[in-house]
């Protein structure tokens, strides 16, 4: 069932990335075109399965009726740019370089660096199925922890509330996010990844998993996985109140469900809601609302302005829940009236 596969990441490899590295004079800087070739060929697998399979479960079985979905649109062009763009070339222009450097690319499971694995359970080499399995438990376990610091830090939160803002969450909406909001996560995940010694094609392989069930998380759609399905992995419905907007009079309670794949990390950790009925998803904060009138330089604009605001005063680093000024800046949800504000979004 690979040869197919494998002969179609060969001729892409020949015919088109390795010429289009050659005339860009970059072959010998973003690592084997095979495996440049299989990003791409992966990236493609992934639109189509959300074009027409998660696309088509939105029509059928959708959590919200949408006159238009008009606010959908600029989440479907970043998700091309995304995947068929910025992360092939960032993964394979920056980050391979990076782990050829620490000898991650060459890393074999016969051979793997002194923090890999591998090498401290040589046995795994000989079952990839269970190694590529607990490759995948430890960078989920990472993403939980990383996407909670995502929302207790000011000056991230001012980068992560793009991915919040919108009204529509559909399954498009998964790569909706700031390109360097994307890059700090690049960075602490394939990081993770070189460190326990997750080869590139590896790496691409467990960015494909995680990106699905995260498109599928995302999708409008009204699907639970049962009592017992619902707490070990996460499902629309359960994702969907991690994007609901704010209550105001329980004000914490959308500070919850930050599973990526298992939803079992937020169980561990008391950041589980179950059995609430469907929200609204969106935010409640009136300047990261407005990234809904905006296109995609908009989009990156307001994001980078909310970050510069808060990566540059002291309140930007205190770990809280905050909403953002008039000029920026970030203050405490604690000192905001939100039946005010509530009231004022309702019409």
């Amino acid at each position: 069932m690979f040869a197919p596969w494998s002969f179609l990441v060969e001729w892409t490899s020949v015919h088109a990335i390795a010429p289009l590295l050659a005339w860009l004079h970059l072959g010998n800087l973003a690592g084997d075109p095979r495996e440049i070739a299989e990003a791409i060929l992966i990236s493609l697998c992934q639109v189509g399965i959300i074009a027409f399979i998660f696309r088509p479960m939105e029509s059928i079985w959708p959590a919200e009726r949408w006159e238009h979905r008009k606010l959908t649109r600029v989440d479907l062009q970043y998700t091309l740019m995304m995947l068929l763009g910025i992360f092939p070339v960032f993964s394979y222009l920056v980050l391979t370089p990076i782990s050829n450097y620490f000898g991650g690319a060459d890393t074999g499971p016969g051979d793997a660096s002194l923090l890999g694995i591998v090498h401290w359970v040589p046995a795994l080499a000989s079952h990839p199925v269970i190694l590529f399995v607990i490759y995948y438990v430890i960078y989920d376990l990472v993403y939980y922890w990383m996407h909670r610091l995502q929302h207790a830090l000011p000056w991230w939160w001012a980068l992560h509330s793009m991915h919040h803002s919108t009204r529509q969450m559909s399954c498009w909406t998964n790569d909706r996010g700031s390109l360097v909001d994307g890059f700090l996560q690049s960075m602490v995940l394939a990081g993770v990844g070189v460190v326990i010694g997750v080869a590139p094609t590896d790496f691409a392989w467990l960015v494909l998993l995680g990106e699905l069930v995260q498109n599928f998380s995302h999708a409008n759609v009204r699907i639970r996985f049962g009592p017992v399905g619902d707490r070990l992995l996460v499902s629309p419905t359960f994702h969907r109140l991690h994007h609901m907007v704010v209550d105001p009079d329980r004000p914490a309670l959308h500070n919850c469900n930050f599973g990526q794949v298992f939803s079992l990390w937020d169980s561990l950790f008391g950041t589980a809601l179950h059995g609430e009925p469907i929200r609204p998803t969106g935010v409640g904060d009136p300047m990261v609302d407005a990234d809904n009138e905006k296109g995609l330089a908009g989009l990156h604009w307001a994001a980078f302005r909310r970050f510069w605001g808060a990566v540059t005063c002291k309140a930007g680093w205190r770990p809280g829940e905050v909403a953002f000024t008039e000029d920026y800046r970030p203050i405490p949800v604690a000192d905001i009236d939100l039946h005010a504000l509530h009231e004022k979004a309702s019409p």
